[in-house]
This record gives structure tokens, sequence and C-alpha cells, in this order.
């Protein structure tokens, strides 16, 4: 695998950086992952937004230019293997003398690195359980510092469950690594941006493609009683794009398999990548 750091393509067992990166000291950074299909990087505009914003919520100024960050990213997938691949970047504000004050006069660390993705319609679902939200109140950034995220996943993982849906004060908030669409009376609904969930991409793009296919679905707050009479439930992610949970807190939901709308927001998720991508 080629990696990028600090303005060199190299291989991964060659990149090293400081013991006192504050990005290792203290998570001091942020990050983002972007597909790319057959080469070619999708939605690449929204992802390098949200990482400007991550970047200004963290005082943190961007230390590439949008057309320098397309030269890195276009470099790197050409370097490595496979049609389409995962591309995972990270920013932090480089070593320094460890001291919870911004440094002065730090050079940025920036990393970034691609893998190969694989995906496949999800035609059996995935499990989930419900957790309570511990994470800090500013989930909006796409912080380097996923601990408390990790745990619970973790506590999903433990009892044979893929996901964490997670409830902060009766409200569903997102996946421990996605975002979440239930399906209550035949409309999607995600709960609306705020510090407390992650701005997704793919969210956004979902509602979109629902939006022009003219499917209802609406952004609005999600009581946890609304998950128990849900039909469908879904978690979103770049990576994962578009997974049905058909087991939560072992309950089936709906049917117990893929429901019909996800159905068609998959077919439509698919065919918006053709087009894109496919059809020059």
């Amino acid at each position: 695998m080629i990696v990028y750091l600090n303005g060199k393509f190299l291989p991964l067992e060659k990149a090293k950086i400081s013991v006192l990166d504050r990005g290792f000291i203290f998570a001091d950074g942020v990050y983002e992952v972007i597909p790319a299909y057959d080469g070619k990087l999708f939605r690449l505009t929204e992802h390098l937004q949200r990482l400007e914003n991550s970047l200004n919520s963290i005082k943190l100024s961007n230390p590439l230019t949008e057309a320098q960050w397309i030269e890195i990213l276009e470099t790197l997938i050409a370097k490595n293997s496979g049609t389409n691949q995962s591309v995972y970047l990270q920013i932090t504000r480089g070593p320094a003398k460890r001291n919870h004050n911004f440094p002065e006069q730090v050079i940025p660390t920036v990393f970034v690195m691609s893998e190969e993705l694989k995906s496949s319609p999800p035609t059996n679902g995935m499990k989930a359980i419900t957790c309570n939200d511990t994470r800090w109140q500013n989930c909006d950034i796409k912080s380097i510092a996923l601990l408390a995220n990790i745990l619970l996943r973790n506590q999903a993982v433990e009892i044979g469950a893929t996901e964490a849906i997670l409830i902060r004060d009766g409200y569903v908030m997102e996946g421990a690594a996605s975002n979440i669409f239930v399906i209550v009376d035949n409309v999607a609904i995600t709960p609306p941006k705020s510090k407390f969930i992650l701005p997704g991409v793919t969210r956004d793009l979902i509602l979109e493609a629902m939006q022009a296919a003219k499917l209802p679905c609406k952004e609005a707050d999600i009581p946890v009683a609304q998950l128990e009479i849900a039909t469908e439930i879904w978690i979103t992610s770049s990576t994962k794009e578009i997974i049905p949970i058909i087991e939560l807190d072992g309950r089936k939901i709906g049917t117990g398999k893929p429901g019909v709308v996800w159905s068609q927001v998959w077919e439509i998720y698919q065919n918006y990548k053709q087009q894109l991508f496919f059809n020059d």
C-alpha cells in the first residue's frame, strides 16, 4: 500500500510520525473518508467542505488548497490497487511539546491512505442494538477522538450485532459510525442536523435522491418510541452506503428482511453512481 504523508508518497511501512504529534498525544485532529468508484472520487466537493467545517471547528487552518487535495487524492488512488477504493485522510495539529494549549508555529501532519472498497448489496440486512449516547457534545466534528464511538460499537459486536443506535434524551441520534433513517407510516425520517450528529454526505444524498424521485422523506426528531413502530430502519455511511437493520434489540423490524422502500432507494442510489461515473 502506498500512502501520502507530509508531502511524500511512500510505502505504508515507511510512514512515520513523531510520538509528540498532537494527534497521537491528544487526538487533536480531524479526518474524512471518501469513496472512489472506478477511480473517480464520489461527492468530493461535499467531503472537502465537511473537512473544512471540521477544521474550522477545532481552529486549525486547512494546510492544502482544494486543487492540492484533488491532486494528492487522485495520485494516491492511481498508485494503489482496486477499481473501487476507500480513501482515508487525517489532519492533526502536528508535533509539539505536550501542552494543553494550542502550540504556535507548528506544521500540521497530513496523512492519506486508500484501500480496496468491496461493496455488495446487503441483501440479508444487519442486527443492531440501542445504547445511551455517551459521546461528547460536538458530534458534528469529524474528530479522530473516537473512543466513545468504539466502546459503543463494541457493545453491539459483543452480543452479535453490527451497530449501536444512539439515544440521547429520549431521541434517536445516529449510529456509532453511521447515520440513521426510519420508515414510519411510509415516510423515511432522519434526524435534523445538529451538534449531536455527524452531517453525513451519504445521508444528504439519500434525501436528495428520494426528493427527486418523489418518495416521502423528511428531517425530523425521532422519539425512541418510533423505533418500535418503524417498518424499516436503515443506517448509512460513505463506504457502507445503505444497510437495512432487520433486528433491533432482539426484536424483528418489519418482516425481518430488507424492506420495499430500502430496495427502491438502494436501486436509486446505485443508478446515481452509474450515471455519474460510468456513462461518460
